[in-house]
């Protein structure tokens, strides 16, 4: 099996990140900036005891610190080949980001799985300025709101921090190109493994 494929692991449909150019550029930066952290600290060194030296210090140990959580996460997720998603017959699973422990994962046990809605947003950076989300709905409420809302509105379910939304937000994921299995194909999976309703509001 290839990184960044999809596997079926004992029934579950597991989603891997690959690699991509957005991810070998973010790989790429996070490093160089990490060597401009490290000229920091050595050029405060160098400078001998003052205040502007103390100050190229700290600013390049805050430096290699953050770029080096970036780096880590980035490049962690892709080696790891830790899971982005995942659905089995028990319900949907959301990995814990790398290096947490899999205990941290939170699974929505089909029970409490209302519905699916896939829907696109505006995203900068993104292809064309959009990103596709597949919503796992949790409520008959979030499935009437992601019927009935008017698409620009429904940016909502993507948006932790509005309250009666929060927690389809929790459930929101982002399929990016770096996904192994596109939206059409989650969507297929999880309709093998639960008759569930799909609301497609991608373009309408």
């Amino acid at each position: 099996m290839k990184p960044g494929s999809t596997e079926r692991d004992g029934g579950a449909f597991q989603v891997r990140a690959r690699m991509t150019w957005r991810g070998g550029f973010q790989i790429a930066a996070c490093l160089i900036l990490i060597v401009a952290s490290v000229a920091f600290i050595t050029g405060g060194l160098m400078s001998g005891l003052s205040v502007g030296s103390v100050a190229f210090v700290a600013l390049g140990v805050v430096g290699i610190a953050l770029f080096s959580a970036g780096l880590s996460t980035v490049a962690g997720t892709l080696i790891s080949r830790r899971p982005l998603f995942e659905i089995d017959t028990e319900g949907v699973r959301r990995p814990a980001r790398w290096p947490l422990p899999r205990r941290a994962d939170r699974v929505l046990p089909w029970s409490e799985i209302h519905g699916l809605c896939a829907l696109r947003r505006g995203v900068p950076g993104a292809k064309r300025g959009e990103q596709d989300y597949l919503v796992v709905l949790s409520s008959a409420e979030l499935v009437e709101t992601a019927r009935t809302e008017e698409r620009p509105r429904l940016v909502v379910l993507t948006l932790p921090d509005v309250p009666a939304t929060a927690e389809a937000a929790r459930w929101c994921f982002a399929v990016d190109q770096s996904w192994s299995a596109s939206l059409k194909e989650i969507v297929s999976e999880a309709r093998k493994r639960h008759e569930v309703p799909v609301i497609d509001r991608r373009k309408k």
